[in-house]
């Protein structure tokens, strides 16, 4: 056996910032030569940010980003990492002059680089582009038909970028073919509910295919709606996870490997076992195995619990959006309803209570311990606390403008939006939009009100997760000896808008113990309305809700991004057109046009 000793860097780049990104791979390969790795590696695309989008259709974009490749191997030399092989994702471009039919030469490609002794050593381009849910990547790309081997101390090593392993065939099959001693996969490969326990069975799958370990390497941090949780592992040739990065933070995975010392020399067009070949390429950066030497105890850090790891997918893109986006503050209504609480509560484990601004906004309907709720939480968790009766702003208003019923309500929750808007205009907070994807999903909000702002943290968290969250949350605060940093009658209390006498949400929607497991049906996973009723959904029920989701696509067309935590967000996982006159039941299609929200921040 020859050894290895790898270093998986999962870090956090920002989309369009080369240099920057530049740095990264130089700081965090500079602590792998520090812990003597021989192999260091890196996320996909982490040379741009990923995704980069519509960026990489700009040639003066895969230019820089060619670029700043060349110039990082000289760089990375020059402080003492010569002697690591680095492999860094980048966007490339094609050097066929007709790599598809209808497509120009010279098209972007999803692309990595091994970067050894001052110099490009080796590229590849990803083979596998998805184009599902929220990936575009057939778009954008041209694949890649080569798989370059490179020999490092004596072991043959082969990358692949991403959904090469979570397709059939491709690049894995042909490492195997080359007889390839070590599969090293670099990702962007998103958060959603329940995919870590995804992707180390499918690795051991590819790993038994291709009969060497694998190391899977993920960048982590928010990305606009995206959000990536790290995760990074190596499984071994068995399946095995050997080692584990934790979730949600930048860290440096080492782990010294066994592996099967290089004794093949294939090369050229290989059957990839999906209707394509590949032509396996060598390099030899070293031939000979590195003298034996003691290994490393390897990290393998523990699972999180699934309220765990959705706070940490949800703090983690709203920290990253503020940041990368250079906001100073945030700001939010505060109601003393569950949403509102919720958000502030994420936003100061975000960025800290000193940044995070809430007012509370009493109309005529508000009831007192609203008001006493929203300063009890802004007092608990320190925050900067303020409070703007809308009531005068409304009365001027009714004044010049005769409304009554539900315009009088969205009239309140345009207010306190405006007024939002403006505190951001004076003092440059970005607003925090409170609305959960319960409410996104019915329609159950107000344009230019309550759904204004510039990000939205809940935006995919179905009402019944706000509450278990907001529970999660405190539990944990009293484990640690804290206060808990949401009121229990903010928990307790029965949701309403409070912008009329006695409202409830419970007078305009079912129950959310019925709503959300019946959007999770319709929405999650397509269902129909025959198999919704099948499901055991009463008809009335199925029948207003269908209404309600198609009604509300162009309220969801116009609200702020948020992160995506489940398997179908809307906007970019979800996208339905505005215009439809695609019908499921016999109910009409705007049966409420505007609605006010369930809380009235």
């Amino acid at each position: 056996m020859a050894q290895l000793r790898i270093g998986l860097a999962q870090v956090d780049p920002v989309v369009g910032d080369l240099p920057g990104n530049a740095d990264l791979v130089s700081g965090w390969t500079a602590r792998a030569v520090a812990r003597g790795c021989h192999l260091v590696a890196f996320p996909e695309m982490v040379l741009t940010g990923y995704p980069p989008e519509d960026l990489v259709l700009r040639h003066a974009f895969v230019q820089a980003s060619l670029d700043a490749l060349e110039a990082l191997a000289v760089r990375l030399a020059e402080e003492g990492a010569g002697e690591v092989a680095v492999v860094v994702g980048y966007c490339g471009r094609t050097d066929r002059p007709a790599p598809a039919l209808g497509r120009p030469a010279g098209e972007p490609q999803n692309s990595a680089a091994v970067l050894y002794g001052g110099r490009v050593v080796s590229r590849y381009a990803k083979h596998h582009l998805p184009n599902y849910g929220v990936f575009d990547e057939f778009r954008y790309f041209v694949r890649g038909d080569r798989l370059p081997v490179v020999r490092l101390h004596g072991v043959d090593v082969a990358t692949v970028v991403c959904e090469d392993l979570w397709q059939e065939g491709g690049p894995v099959k042909v490492a195997c073919a080359a007889d390839a001693g070590l599969v090293v996969c670099i990702n962007g490969s998103p958060y959603e509910r329940g995919k870590d326990d995804l992707r180390a069975p499918l690795a051991a799958r590819r790993a038994a295919e291709a009969g060497a370990p694998v190391a899977y390497v993920n960048c982590v941090g928010g990305q606009d709606e995206l959000v990536f949780d790290g995760d990074s592992f190596v499984v071994d040739a068995a399946g095995a996870v050997v080692a584990r990065a934790p979730r949600w933070e930048e860290a440096l995975l080492v782990v010294d490997l066994d592996l099967e010392p290089a004794g093949s020399d294939v090369t050229g067009p290989q059957d990839a076992g999906d209707g394509t070949t590949m032509a396996v390429e060598r390099v030899v950066l070293s031939a000979e195995p590195l003298a034996v030497y003691d290994p490393l105890v390897p990290t393998l850090s523990p699972p999180l619990d699934d309220h765990a790891e959705v706070w940490g997918a949800l703090v983690t893109a709203t920290r990253d959006y503020i940041e990368k986006n250079r906001f100073r503050s945030v700001v939010l209504g505060l109601s003393g309803g569950i949403d509102s609480a919720l958000v502030a509560t994420i936003a100061r484990d975000a960025i800290g209570a000193d940044r995070v601004h809430v007012v509370g906004m009493p109309s005529a309907w508000s009831s007192d311990h609203s008001v006493t709720d929203a300063e009890d939480l802004a007092k608990r968790q320190d925050l900067h606390w303020s409070v703007v009766p809308i009531r005068p702003m409304v009365d001027a208003w009714m004044a010049s403008v005769a409304l009554t019923g539900l315009a009088v309500e969205n009239l309140q929750a345009r207010v306190r939006g405006t007024t939002l808007m403006a505190l951001s205009n004076e003092h440059g907070h970005l607003v925090l939009t409170t609305g959960n994807k319960s409410e996104a999903a019915t329609g159950f909000s107000t344009l230019y009100g309550d759904s204004a702002g510039g990000f939205a943290p809940i935006k995919d968290v179905p009402k019944l997760l706000v509450f278990a969250l907001a529970r999660w949350r405190n539990r944990v605060a009293e484990e640690r000896g804290e206060v808990p940093p949401i009121p229990e009658s903010t928990i307790t209390k029965p949701p309403s808008a409070e912008l009329a006498p006695g409202q409830l949400d419970s007078d305009r929607l079912p129950a959310y113990e019925v709503l959300d497991p019946l959007l999770d049906a319709y929405v999650e996973q397509d269902q129909g309305r025959a198999e919704l009723l099948a499901a055991g959904f009463e008809e009335a029920v199925v029948d207003r809700v269908i209404a309600l989701v198609d009604a509300a696509e162009y309220k969801r067309r116009q609200s702020p991004p948020g992160p995506k935590i489940t398997g179908r967000a809307f906007g970019r996982d979800r996208r339905l057109p505005i215009t439809s006159r695609w019908r499921q039941t016999a109910a009409p299609r705007a049966a409420e046009p505007e609605q006010a929200r369930p809380e009235g921040a």
